[in-house]
């Protein structure tokens, strides 16, 4: 079935993915997390939401972990009420330049100062509850940005929206390499088996959950660019206006690393929130 969606959308010029990653991909990422909190955290997690009516976001509802994922993408449609927080989704850390964040997250509005600034809210329970369930939404929702490498790495392409790129035997104007992280990439590796959402073991929680949101940043930079390279014959910092191609041998093998990076957006959130909620 997923496969068929694929085409259908291809046939009608790409104009939206079956499952953009905002929807299949920040949905896993919250199920993993919720799958791996310990069951007291799962009970805070609970309370919260419960108060999401506090938010007043009726046509954004976050009733369940996987509503809240979403939901700091369905505020966008309320218009200026948050356009606050448009440039926390992301951080354009050049991948053709050595890592750092400094310069990349201006008065903190980036993507994983954001994140730490969640875990700040939910760990006072002096805050009021309203902040606290918007923290824990936007806090949900940005880990799976994060773990998205074309929202944590950028060529000066607004993190691949502007690289034009083949996706198998599919092409076309709206196709681009963000596109294809956000969307169809993002729902082959997770309908991929086996199924991502499961609990995970101690020693595989421990292998992929240590460090630090800086060092999960470095992380997808790192990925993103494979997301480049893969595109472009192996060169992740080739000429800007370059057509890339991703041919189904090379989407084959974007899928492990796509779904590595599901898995670990989950398995981070769980540790951050059992951190702040524990």
């Amino acid at each position: 079935m997923s496969r068929i969606l694929l085409i259908l959308a291809a046939l009608i010029g790409f104009a939206a993915p079956a499952h953009a990653y905002w929807e299949y991909g920040h949905e896993t990422v919250a199920a993993i997390a919720y799958r791996n909190v310990t069951p007291a955290v799962r009970a805070e997690i609970g309370k919260l939401l419960a108060r999401q009516a506090l938010l007043e976001t009726p046509t954004c509802p976050a009733r369940t972990i996987e509503e809240a994922s979403v939901w700091a993408d369905c505020v966008k449609t309320l218009g200026p009420r948050f356009s606050y927080a448009y440039n926390w989704h992301y951080q354009n850390v050049s991948i053709c330049k050595d890592f750092t964040l400094k310069g990349n997250c201006p008065d903190g509005n980036c993507v994983s100062a954001q994140i730490e600034r969640d875990v700040k809210l939910l760990k006072d329970k002096s805050v009021p509850v309203r902040e606290r369930v918007m923290a824990l939404a936007f806090l949900v929702h940005f880990m799976g940005d994060l773990h998205q490498p074309l929202h944590a790495g950028d060529r000066g392409d607004l993190g691949g929206n502007r690289a034009k790129s083949t996706y198998g035997i599919f092409s076309g104007e709206k196709l681009n390499l963000h596109t294809i992280w956000d969307g169809y990439l993002a729902e082959r590796a997770g309908t991929t088996p086996p199924s991502l959402i499961r609990a995970y073991t101690a020693s595989e929680r421990a292998a992929v959950d240590g460090g630090s949101v800086e060092d999960w940043s470095r992380d997808s930079w790192q990925v993103a660019k494979l997301a480049y390279a893969s595109a472009h014959g192996g060169e992740p910092c080739g000429p800007a206006d370059q057509m890339g191609t991703l041919s189904e041998a090379g989407i084959e093998k974007l899928v492990e690393p796509a779904r590595a990076q599901m898995m670990k957006g989950g398995l981070r959130l769980a540790r951050l929130l059992n951190e702040a909620l524990g």
